[in-house]
């Protein structure tokens, strides 16, 4: 019975911080993973509305003003645009490529120790042309 009337403070002060630091990685693998999906999701739709506009009739330059407005929450430095093929080689029935490339920088120092910063995405729509 003597022993229970001790104040167990210390001992809960050990535990929280042996486990915090698994905490806060979870918490920020979380987060990081989250950025990253909707940065795929980003650039996705962007390469979709690129290849759309050029499938039908849409200049080089207009697909990838597309891309950029429809990526506008990306760092637009970052993304990289492929059109395959060029303007002049498209005809009717063709396929259009459009691919885009783009780098995530991962923000927290610790989740760099575990993926590649920046961590590469890419995205492609393939369409025919009308």
């Amino acid at each position: 019975m003597l022993f229970r009337s001790r104040n167990n403070q210390g001992q809960a002060m050990l535990e929280f911080a042996l486990v915090l630091p698994i905490l806060l990685l979870l918490v920020f693998g979380i987060i990081e993973f989250g950025i990253i999906f909707f940065d795929n999701l980003v650039i996705t739709q962007a390469a979709r509305e690129g290849a759309r506009v050029g499938v039908v009739g849409g200049s080089d330059a207009e697909i990838l003003d597309t891309v950029e407005r429809i990526a506008g929450t990306l760092d637009v430095s970052r993304l990289q645009i492929e059109i395959d093929p060029d303007q002049s080689g498209r005809s009717r029935g063709d396929s259009l490529k459009v691919k885009v490339h783009y780098d995530v920088p991962i923000l927290t120092p610790i989740m760099g120790q575990f993926i590649p910063n920046p961590y590469p995405l890419e995205a492609a729509a393939i369409m025919r042309v009308e």
